[in-house]
């Protein structure tokens, strides 16, 4: 996992002072380390009962849309308000300041249908928790969550994990 690790950028001081901003674009754009992660994020699924990956706007697209391609599932967009054409679920979270919300296409998943949802990182774990309750009221069974990076002091995993989600991460950065 080295690889990976050594492929991610940290822009200090981003987006605000006293953040050190883990920066993936570093890891998509290096061949290698870019399916190194998306080969990790598979391996603990191959042969799983997987109908979807549910990837998280926007990095989340990249590498859920490589993920379902490997597991040859169905992929679902998770955007963010107002980008979707056809009828939606919402789901809003708090943020620092305010609050966002995430949506899907209300025919997006069948009842009883087994998603994996993917992201980048995971933080303090607010949109994927989002993610998940949106999934959830359309009738999927999300059978866990998948992500480049951790940031496990800001609690995050623990957080998904207390809804009964499995979480994986391929690299931790501790202090953030």
């Amino acid at each position: 996992m080295n690889h990976i690790r050594d492929a991610i950028r940290t822009i200090p001081d981003y987006p605000k002072p006293g953040i050190m901003f883990r920066d993936v674009t570093t890891l998509l754009g290096d061949a290698s380390a870019f399916r190194a992660a998306v080969d990790a994020m598979v391996f603990p699924h191959a042969g799983s009962k997987i109908d979807k990956v549910a990837g998280i706007e926007a990095r989340g697209f990249i590498l859920g849309g490589a993920v379902a391609h490997q597991l040859s599932v169905g992929f679902l967009p998770v955007r963010k308000t107002g980008k979707l054409p056809a009828e939606t679920l919402s789901q809003s979270y708090e943020l620092e300041y305010g609050t966002d919300a995430v949506e899907i296409h209300a025919d997006a998943v069948t009842p009883g249908e087994k998603v994996l949802v993917v992201d980048d990182l995971v933080a303090t774990g607010g949109t994927a928790e989002a993610a998940i309750q949106l999934l959830r009221r359309a009738g999927a069974d999300v059978v866990g969550c998948s992500f480049v990076v951790d940031l496990p002091d800001l609690g995050g995993a623990k957080r998904i994990e207390a809804l009964g989600v499995k979480v994986a991460s391929l690299v931790a950065f501790e202090g953030d």
